[in-house]
């Protein structure tokens, strides 16, 4: 079994300060629909904040505050790896809507060794919906004891199994699984896909 941990810390300057797991989609946030993924797979969740806790925490999930305050994304995966009660842990970022439970559980079944298990597409690396080792977070902290906090930099000091687009593609027909939320035109290309109908994004496709 593995954890999820949803990291909900960040400060969402394009959105005034809003907290961007509570836009809604579709009639539903994007907290809820990522719950709706995750519980019937997780061990356990972990809703990672910064200094502002929610007044009224989900139902059956943990809310922990991000041990290394100004440490950003880096610093909040090593909350969550020190909070998870599991050998891996599933960290995802709180403004991606179409997260799919069942490619988190597969990059899970396919950890090996590895430290960190990443996806790649033709953009990058996306370290906000990869699946961790509580190993690493001993290499995490010594990144964050040197100053070094940007996230793909953690890359370069962990055993790294890398997903790439040929594995993504039956988890992702519509290419939006890694669509974040980061600004106004991020969220109306989201409700224009929550909106539409057919089946779910991010989950696999059967193969003909």
């Amino acid at each position: 079994m593995w954890t999820a941990a949803i990291l909900a810390g960040g400060r969402a300057r394009r959105f005034g300060g809003r907290d961007k797991s509570g836009l809604v989609l579709a009639g539903r946030t994007i907290l809820d629909r990522q719950l709706a993924e995750l519980r019937p797979l997780a061990a356990r969740i972990l809703l990672v904040c910064g200094p502002r806790l929610p007044v009224s925490p989900p139902p059956g999930v943990a809310v922990v505050k991000d041990r290394v305050h100004g440490a950003g994304v880096v610093g909040a995966i090593y909350t969550a790896l020190l909070e998870s009660a599991t050998p891996l842990t599933a960290v995802v970022g709180c403004d991606m809507p179409f997260v799919s439970g069942r490619f988190l559980a597969h990059l899970a079944e396919t950890a090996g060794d590895a430290d960190v298990v990443l996806p790649r597409t033709q953009d990058g690396y996306e370290p906000l919906c990869a699946i961790y080792a509580r190993r690493a977070a001993a290499s995490i902290l010594h990144r964050l004891d040197a100053g070094a906090l940007k996230v793909t930099d953690l890359v370069g000091t962990l055993r790294v199994r890398e997903i790439g687009p040929d594995e993504i593609a039956p988890y992702d027909p519509d290419g939006t699984l890694f669509l974040n939320v980061n600004a106004p035109d991020d969220y109306r290309r989201a409700l224009a896909w929550a909106n539409r109908t057919g089946p779910s994004p991010g989950q696999p496709v059967a193969s003909e």
